[in-house]
């Protein structure tokens, strides 16, 4: 199937590593150009290396911290005038953040939100003209399944991704008449830097393997994910493939959310 990604350019934050390292992969070999941004300077230039190799592809790297509006801008600003147009966004900064309720401080609440919440909003308003510009597009927010059935202990997390959920739906509605598509996507238990840390922190004795198909974990497939696995129905959602999909979540987890 030809999912009509060819020359589109495609921005991904939090681009460096693990689903938004992948999903850029994914879409560089699906002809897609491609620019990824985050933090750090050395995992950025690692990424394009890890692309080229993987794709034939030289992805624009651009360090960018989705807190700061301005490098927000600068970012989207960057990738129009290096590819000549913006297409597709990916809004996928962020890193999970779990405690009981009672023990988050005010200060936590907010640099959450700022991260997770915020970081989408600002490259998303920064992007939408150039993607109205181009014709249309895609905008897909990266989320947790969690946003809809937040298990104890969950938070900020959960409120945030939440947060994000209620507004890809808004802002469906809201860009609708301008053909750009707003998705979310729902990870779960997916292999990630943090959860291999926690692997070796928890179970040093299991081979990944092992630990990834340990029953504790209650999912029904019996595995955790793989990033290709996300970064395949991301590129999905984004491409001419999912041309009638807006304003919808989908979750991928392994069957593990008690949600649809």
């Amino acid at each position: 199937m030809d999912l009509g990604l060819k020359d589109k350019v495609v921005l991904i934050t939090g681009g460096s590593r693990g689903i938004g390292l992948e999903t850029a992969v994914t879409f560089a070999l699906e002809g897609a150009k491609v620019a990824i941004c985050a933090r750090d300077e050395e995992q950025l230039a690692a990424a394009a290396e890890h692309i080229r190799d993987s794709s034939g592809f030289q992805a624009l790297t651009i360090t960018a911290d989705v807190t700061q509006s301005e490098e927000c801008l600068t970012a989207v600003r960057d990738t129009v005038q290096h590819f000549g147009r913006l297409d597709i966004l990916v809004n996928n900064a962020g890193t999970a953040a779990a405690k009981p309720f009672e023990l988050i401080e005010d200060e936590q609440w907010a640099s959450d939100l700022d991260l997770k919440l915020f970081g989408a909003i600002r490259f998303s308003r920064a992007a939408i003209p150039h993607i109205r510009k181009s014709g249309g597009g895609a905008i897909i927010n990266v989320t947790t399944s969690w946003a809809k059935t937040p298990p104890a202990s969950s938070m900020p997390s959960s409120v945030s991704r939440a947060a994000g959920q209620a507004m890809t739906k808004a802002m469906s509605h809201d860009l609708a008449s301008d053909q750009i598509r707003v998705n979310t996507v729902c990870i779960g238990m997916i292999r990630s830097a943090q959860l291999e840390e926690r692997w070796k922190r928890e179970e040093p004795g299991l081979s990944w393997e092992q630990y990834a198909r340990d029953p504790r974990h209650k999912i029904p497939l019996g595995r955790i994910g793989d990033t290709d696995e996300a970064a395949k129905v991301i590129v999905f959602l984004a491409s001419d493939a999912a041309s009638y999909v807006t304003g919808t979540s989908i979750n991928i987890d392994g069957g593990s959310a008690p949600s649809l």
